[in-house]
């Protein structure tokens, strides 16, 4: 079982709600349509719902966290669920407490 018909639209009402921020550092994100600066990396900047429990069918609300890329990929990277090539390390989520 995979991601629910009506994901996307799910996802923006999580990040709406967390303002978009990463729920792990507060980095503040690029809203859909919104322009970086010239010196930013747009990806850096781009905000994902992640499951807590890493099962996608899962999209109870207490279930879904808001992360930038960077924390996105440090969490699967950090051992928490699958990796793919390339995604870098960077922290930890354990002890990870809702804003």
């Amino acid at each position: 079982m995979g991601y629910p018909k009506h994901w996307k639209e799910l996802a923006k009402s999580i990040k709406e709600k967390a303002n978009w921020c990463c729920q792990k550092c507060g980095r503040v994100c690029l809203r859909p349509g919104e322009k970086p600066a010239e010196n930013i990396k747009p990806r850096a900047y781009n905000l994902q719902v992640h499951h807590h429990n890493m099962n996608p069918a899962d999209n109870r609300v207490e279930n879904l966290i808001c992360l930038c890329s960077g924390c996105h990929l440090g969490y699967h990277r950090g051992g928490k669920g699958n990796i793919s090539v390339g995604q870098l390390s960077l922290f930890d989520l354990s002890g990870f407490e809702n804003r």
